[in-house]
């Protein structure tokens, strides 16, 4: 006995297979990645690092190079002598790398306080309404060229510094055994304090807009969380935003610290370019290893002068290795301790 299908259901099972075969119906074949783009890009990233280790290396044998003559002469007496004088053909290098230490160091301790104070400000504190246009004027005060922050130092901020900070102190500070010399100095305003608070001034613009914007990435849910235990604002900083942040602090720290060491022109106006170390006052005219740069570099002449100036720049450069070296093993050390807490 034979079953019969109606013909609608001969028309259906044709259309549904006219459907299986259009070709609309398949899914479209995926190609696979080529493997010539693949080598080209591993070849390229490659390149570009090793174009990078590429340039370092040789900024350092041309350092090394250039101020082989005052190497050979001085070796590493050069790091502890104060004499400058290219007279005699006689230099040391100490005054320069105070200079510049200090200057950066005192720099760091005006600016990174005020950084995050603005950086807090401006994630947890600031209306809405001001949030926007604080944070660009912050950011513009990066745009002001050095120069500028220099001859304001000079004409403006020194005579201030020296009528309203400097003789007050010496005045309040006369017969204190090491009060009086810290402060000791001609009283005009220019010297190793200014050249900091000039720099501390140019760098808090990058440390700030570094620190605002790692304190932006801390997930509001952590934040939330613990204002709804409690917490107070200090608290909640200090607690869950410095922690999950401290990566993007140190480094913005580093940031800054970097352009105070790298700094010139301003500090050219204001540090009083001696290169003398009579005392350990913060108000004595001093001089920097950019600074001395600048000043003699286009006049040295070859030999000796030159060599040791380029001496100098080798002596900043391992600064700068040092300090990116110890912000690494801070970092390494912040790990291991949170791990242990943990």
């Amino acid at each position: 006995m034979s079953a019969t299908l109606p013909a609608d259901a001969d028309d259906f099972g044709s259309a549904s297979r006219q459907k299986r075969s259009s070709p609309m119906s398949n899914p479209p074949s995926r190609r696979g990645p080529s493997p010539w783009a693949d080598t080209v890009f591993a070849l390229l990233a490659r390149s570009a690092a090793i174009l990078t280790l590429s340039l370092l290396a040789g900024i350092i044998i041309s350092l090394i190079v250039g101020a082989w003559p005052a190497i050979e002469k001085y070796g590493l007496g050069f790091l502890t002598s104060t004499e400058w004088d290219p007279v005699q053909e006689s230099y040391g290098g100490l005054v320069m790398i105070y200079g510049t230490l200090m200057t950066s160091f005192i720099a760091l301790l005006i600016a990174v306080p005020v950084s995050f104070g603005i950086a807090m400000f401006l994630t947890e504190l600031s209306p809405a309404w001001l949030k926007r246009p604080l944070g660009i004027a912050v950011e513009l005060l990066a745009a002001v060229p050095s120069i500028v922050y220099g001859m304001w130092g000079l004409l403006v901020f020194g005579p201030i510094l020296a009528t309203y900070v400097q003789q007050p102190l010496q005045n309040l500070t006369v017969g204190v055994p090491l009060l009086e010399a810290f402060f000791s100095g001609p009283p005009v305003g220019i010297g190793i304090l200014s050249a900091g608070i000039i720099l501390a001034i140019m760098i808090i613009p990058f440390i700030a807009s570094v620190m605002r914007d790692v304190f932006e990435v801390t997930p509001p849910l952590l934040k939330e969380s613990a204002y709804g235990l409690g917490s107070t604002t200090w608290e909640v900083v200090s607690k869950v935003v410095l922690p999950y942040t401290k990566t993007g602090v140190v480094g913005g720290i580093m940031l800054g610290l970097g352009r105070a060491l790298g700094e010139t022109m301003a500090v050219t106006f204001v540090i009083g370019n001696m290169n003398q170390l009579n005392s350990l006052s913060v108000f004595e005219a001093a001089n920097s290893i950019t600074s001395a740069l600048a000043n003699e570099f286009a006049e040295a002449g070859e030999g000796l002068h030159q060599a040791s100036l380029i001496y100098l720049g080798l002596v900043l450069f391992f600064i700068t290795f040092v300090v990116l070296a110890f912000s690494k093993v801070l970092l390494a050390r912040l790990k291991k301790s949170e791990g242990a807490r943990s």
